[in-house]
């Protein structure tokens, strides 16, 4: 007879999950209970101070009250109706969205993995349509290292061999090129190019940074070229990075905007895609849906989040704290620390292999009482709620420098 939850210890729990869990992930062994603001609880009722905030998909910290209000209280009042029918919350959130990104219109989905698919469908039509390639030769260029999601088309053009082996045949139309080289991106865009897709940042690959001048170059070249500009900001945007987008550093305007994670607040699933009318237009009824997307569950906690960054609270507070995380994460370099990537409040930190991997060096973070997540060899990233507090801040980076100090 299984014990219920509340009598189960965190290793109880650890092990009930092997045999009927997919061995999909390899989380670390801390089981969440309970959780506020930056904070997080086990069900032993130790605090971690949370420094990855769900990969930016708890922007606005774990049950933010306005959020969970807008959660309340449209859960008393509708939670779906499918777009089988209109429902008294949706346009709003278009709305207010399509006003917050600057472009036009808004096709609501719920994954960022869907979103990114929507945004491929949505370039090859406008191909056919509008650019006038001939029929199922359409191409979209993306960069090397990148992270778009798991679905089968998205890891058919992923250079990570673990996301990729062992799941083709895989989906034809793409052209990847390295990241942050606009020469290569030119010498791969032709006549049957209907996009480039990107990260403005790159996450999963460490938090990479382009060049300055390159976003302004991928908008250029794509101008130039006749195609469109999609840039997959699932991870980026929503103030992680100290703008409402992280386009916005260069002042870049995509023709497509992917966003996702934060626009559901932690609580539900919310993706869009964003676009400019002539491009979401060339979408008829019966060509793309959702039952889920756009739920009026959904579009009431969006509409909350857009509510939150229409005041530019998060954005200054992501930004003048990541002074902060720069300032103590250079203080760390040649003590454990070789390099590392930020901007607002999201770092990608390379340790020193001889010190741990990011795993081991994570554990550690871990048992210091702080919650952060490795990604390729010696690297882990920083991430935490933009509602963290800057004594929160500077103990998080308290306990790496503890962490890389015992492992010398």
């Amino acid at each position: 007879m299984t014990a219920p939850a509340s009598a189960r210890t965190s290793a109880d729990l650890i092990r009930a999950e092997e045999p009927v869990l997919a061995h999909n992930y390899h989380p670390l062994p801390v089981v969440v209970a309970r959780a506020e603001g930056a904070w997080v609880e086990d069900v032993e009722g130790r605090r971690y101070l949370d420094m990855l905030a769900g990969y930016s998909a708890l922007n606005f910290g774990h049950r933010h009250p306005a959020l969970i209000e807008a959660a309340h209280r449209q859960l008393d009042r509708l939670t779906l109706t499918s777009r089988a029918f209109h429902n008294d919350k949706l346009a709003e959130f278009a709305e207010r969205l399509s006003e917050l990104t600057g472009l036009d219109m808004v096709l609501p989905m719920n994954t960022g993995a869907e979103a990114v698919e929507s945004g491929i469908k949505v370039a090859r039509k406008w191909a056919y349509d509008v650019k006038g390639v001939p029929a199922d030769r359409a191409t979209i260029v993306v960069a090397a290292e990148n992270f778009h999601g798991r679905t089968t088309t998205i890891v058919s053009f992923s250079t990570d061999e673990t996301a990729r082996a062992g799941f083709g045949p895989f989906t034809p139309g793409f052209r990847i090129v390295p990241y942050n080289d606009l020469a290569a991106l030119e010498a791969a865009v032709d006549e049957t190019t209907a996009a480039v897709l990107i990260e403005p940042i790159q996450g999963e690959a460490g938090v990479i940074i382009p060049d300055a001048g390159y976003l302004t170059g991928v908008r250029e070249l794509t101008d130039r070229k006749g195609c469109l500009f999609i840039a997959d900001e699932i991870q980026s945007g929503l103030g992680r990075t100290g703008r409402t987008l992280a386009v916005d550093h260069e002042g870049v305007v995509p023709d497509v905007l992917l966003l996702g994670k934060a626009l559901g607040g932690g609580i539900v699933p919310v993706s869009a895609v964003a676009a400019r009318r002539e491009v979401l237009g060339v979408l008829h009824p019966g060509e793309h849906g959702s039952t889920f997307g756009g739920n009026p569950l959904a579009a009431a906690v969006g509409t909350a989040v857009v509510e939150l960054l229409e005041t530019g609270e998060f954005q200054r507070r992501a930004s003048e704290l990541g002074v902060i995380l720069r300032d103590g994460l250079t203080e760390l370099v040649g003590k454990g620390v070789v390099g590392f990537r930020a901007r607002g409040l999201w770092a990608g930190v390379d340790v020193d292999p001889a010190i741990g991997t990011g795993r081991e060096i994570s554990e550690r973070l871990m048992h210091e009482g702080v919650l952060a997540k490795d990604t390729h060899g010696s690297t882990i990233r920083l991430a935490p709620p933009l509602t963290i507090t800057a004594d929160e801040l500077r103990a998080a980076v308290g306990a790496l420098e503890r962490v890389l100090t015992q492992g010398v």
